[in-house]
């Protein structure tokens, strides 16, 4: 997994002036637009009234900077990391690809 050096992205935390920095989750990518991904992951919410735990599934949209575009495709299981707010909906930038799709 070799990053481009000739990243022309301003918005890439690498190559451009962005800087990644806050929380950092992981998750499957389940749509994948032009330079935005959205990736799904599973979470435990405790419910007090009934004193369990309950699964949730969070949604989280990252702009995809354009020297990872190529490696990550849907499935693919990558790492995100929070920055300033990008757009309305975009709070994070992927960091790398963890595992793909057809690896077990």
């Amino acid at each position: 997994m070799e990053k481009q050096t000739n990243c022309k992205d301003k918005d890439c935390p690498f190559h451009g002036r962005l800087k990644a920095r806050g929380r950092i989750f992981e998750g499957r990518v389940i749509k994948k637009f032009p330079r935005r991904v959205v990736i799904e992951f599973e979470r435990m919410i405790y419910v007090r009234k009934y004193e369990r735990y309950k699964k949730s599934k969070t949604k989280l949209h990252a702009r995809l900077p354009s020297c990872l575009e190529n490696q990550i495709s849907l499935n693919d299981l990558i790492q995100i990391q929070e920055c300033r707010p990008l757009s309305k909906i975009i709070h994070f930038v992927v960091i790398k690809k963890i595992k793909s799709s057809n690896e077990k």
